[in-house]
């Protein structure tokens, strides 16, 4: 339909084509201001934490107050005790370990004794080798006997190689003799043991 054709008279829309282009036309808003943009967002920002800790600081007041109440109804957290009795019926040492029975004291070792090196010593040679008295002999000297002679077996011999004391206070020191030489069998005899001790050799105790 053409313009001709409208049945209807011009009006203020018709007209606006031929009013003056600087003069806005149809509907317009206003142009917002720099505050109205950004006031929503400083507001995020400041409420934000604010409400973060009146949130935090109402949980505090509430879990002090929970513990108050414990407090006062007079019911406590049960403690660890690491000296508790263990149930047995023994009392726990105080340090902590075992199981509080006390052991007895280590009994100390005796000395172990001291041979006496003045005794008279006597090596008889039984067994026919030649110069054996006087070998084992220096052997006592350099375990330190200072007095050690040697001869020869008169009399009956004993089966194996012997060492005689001639009295019980001298056990000591003829089983340092026995050691020294390497002969095991040592017997109280004041006869075969003469002042001292008496040392028979029926073979050579180093072969």
């Amino acid at each position: 339909m053409s313009k001709a054709d409208y049945p209807y008279p011009d009006d203020e829309f018709d007209r606006a084509a031929d009013a003056d282009p600087d003069v806005p036309r149809g509907v317009h808003r206003a142009p917002r201001s720099t505050w109205s943009r950004w006031w929503p967002f400083l507001a995020v920002v400041v409420l934000a934490p604010l409400l973060a800790f009146g949130a935090v600081t109402v949980w505090g007041m509430v879990n002090d107050s929970s513990m108050n109440d414990a407090k006062d109804s007079g019911v406590t957290a049960p403690e660890d005790d690491e000296t508790s009795d263990p149930g047995d019926g023994t009392e726990a040492p105080a340090d902590g370990t075992g199981t509080g029975t006390e052991e007895p004291p280590a009994t100390a070792e005796p000395p172990a004794p001291t041979p006496v090196l003045t005794t008279p010593v006597q090596v008889l040679n039984g067994a026919g080798i030649k110069g054996l008295a006087g070998d084992q002999a220096k052997k006592l000297t350099d375990a330190g006997f200072t007095t050690v002679d040697t001869g020869n077996v008169t009399g009956t011999k004993p089966a194996q190689n012997t060492v005689y004391y001639a009295s019980e206070d001298l056990k000591d020191t003829a089983t340092a003799v026995g050691q020294a030489l390497g002969v095991t069998t040592v017997t109280l005899s004041a006869t075969d043991a003469g002042d001292g001790i008496s040392v028979v050799l029926v073979s050579d105790p180093s072969a």
